[in-house]
This record gives structure tokens, sequence and C-alpha cells, in this order.
């Protein structure tokens, strides 16, 4: 089965920095396209960061010039780097795929990102 799993994520003070990194297993990862999203308590999910198979991005608006999504297809990873962190970056951030093969669309479990004083 494909699995995808989070980690970095953690609590850090606004203007900090955290890189987010997703491992994915059982997929032809050069040909997926990789997505970060994002959750809030009470909040619908959004997507944060997208990563196509050909490396293009797209971002939300609200972190245009602060996240930079990348992809190491020889690891298999695709991370997140998140600068100038704001309190309403908090949520939990999700790595999700999209197999270019198969079309089958995977989520992972979940990293919490806290950014408070």
């Amino acid at each position: 089965q494909v699995q995808l799993v989070e980690s970095g994520g953690g609590l850090v003070e606004p203007g900090g920095s955290l890189r987010l990194s997703c491992a994915a297993t059982n997929i032809a990862f050069n040909r997926a396209v990789m997505t970060w999203y994002r959750q809030a308590p009470g909040k619908e999910r959004e997507l944060v960061a997208t990563i196509d198979s050909s490396a293009g991005t797209r971002y939300l608006d609200s972190v245009k010039g602060r996240f930079t999504i990348s992809r190491d297809n020889a690891a298999n990873r695709v991370y997140l780097q998140m600068n100038r962190l704001q309190p309403d970056d908090t949520a939990v951030y999700y790595c999700h795929a999209i197999s270019g093969l198969s079309g089958n669309p995977y989520w992972g479990q979940g990293t919490q990102v806290t950014v408070s004083s």
C-alpha cells in the first residue's frame, strides 16, 4: 500500500521557520503530484502548496513568498520550507499524493505545526 509519512512539525515562535518532510513509499514518486494541505480546528482544509511531476508549483496566496515546496525524486520525499511563520499558520499539515499511474489519491497522517509566542 502507498504510505505517506510526515515529519518536522513542532512549536515555533512567530517569525520562525520549520521544514516539513513527507516520505512516500510504494508509489512511482516521479510521476506523482504532491501537495501539502493544512487544517486548523473548526476550519476547512485548505491547499497550501502543490508541486507537479514537472516541478511546477502553486501556492496559497497567504503563504506566497514565505513557503517553498520542493521534491527530491531520488529520495521519494517532498518538503515544505516554512519561513516567517505566523500564528494563522497553526494547523495540522497533511501530505497528499495523486498517483501519476493510477490516478488514486493518498493522504498522510498529518503533523502539527503550532506558531505561538
